[in-house]
This record gives structure tokens, sequence and C-alpha cells, in this order.
């Protein structure tokens, strides 16, 4: 018997436990993280399509005097473009001489709603 060399040591269980076990937090910690980014970007798109919408409208009452009267007319003069997978745009006139009222709504229920008026 030599006292000079090292036996390999040998990784129990409560060592393999604790590994996977650090590992699944670092993990989960993770994925919260994409998760509140995901949220973050999708909060952003909605709100950019509704600001796109409102300076869409606003550019047609300086150049052409009036708000148009439908979105179709936003999309085809001004060049709006928008997923219509993802969001419905609310959009109401009143009267040709008045801001219209536009809302932008997520089809996605994880995503928010910003009515602002």
């Amino acid at each position: 018997m030599n006292r000079f060399t090292k036996q390999p040591r040998r990784m129990t269980g409560v060592k393999y436990l604790i590994s996977i076990g650090i590992f699944c937090v670092i993990l989960f910690w993770f994925l919260g993280g994409l998760s509140s980014i995901s949220k973050t970007t999708s909060e952003q798109e909605l709100e950019s399509l509704k600001q796109a919408v409102i300076r869409s409208s606003v550019q047609c009452y300086a150049l052409e005097g009036f708000y148009p009267e439908s979105l179709e007319y936003l999309e085809d003069h001004y060049g709006l473009t928008y997923d219509d997978d993802k969001y419905v745009v609310s959009y109401e006139v009143t009267a040709s001489n008045l801001m219209p009222s536009i809302d932008v709504f997520a089809l996605n229920e994880t995503e928010v709603d910003f009515n602002e008026e």
C-alpha cells in the first residue's frame, strides 16, 4: 500500500444534486430575463405602431387639410404598413377637422394595450 498515491475522488450523489440544482436556478433566471425582454419589446412595438398611425394622420391633415376617413387611406397614400395578424388598429373619425380616436390592440393576450387619449 502506497500512502502517497491519490485515489480518484468520486462525485457523490449529493454533489450531483447540488450541481443540477445550481444549473436549474441559473436556467430559470436566464429564461425569466428573456421573458422580460420579450414583453418590453412587444410593448414598444405596440406604442410605435400607434405613434406611426398618429403621425400619418397628422401629416395627411397638414398636407390635405382633413384627417383621412379610414385607415386604408393612410395605407394607400402615406405608406402605413403593419402586421394584420399581430395587431388590430381601431381608427374612428368623428369629423374631418377633428383628430380621430386611434387605439392599437395586440391579438396576443400577453401583450399590453395602450389607451392614451
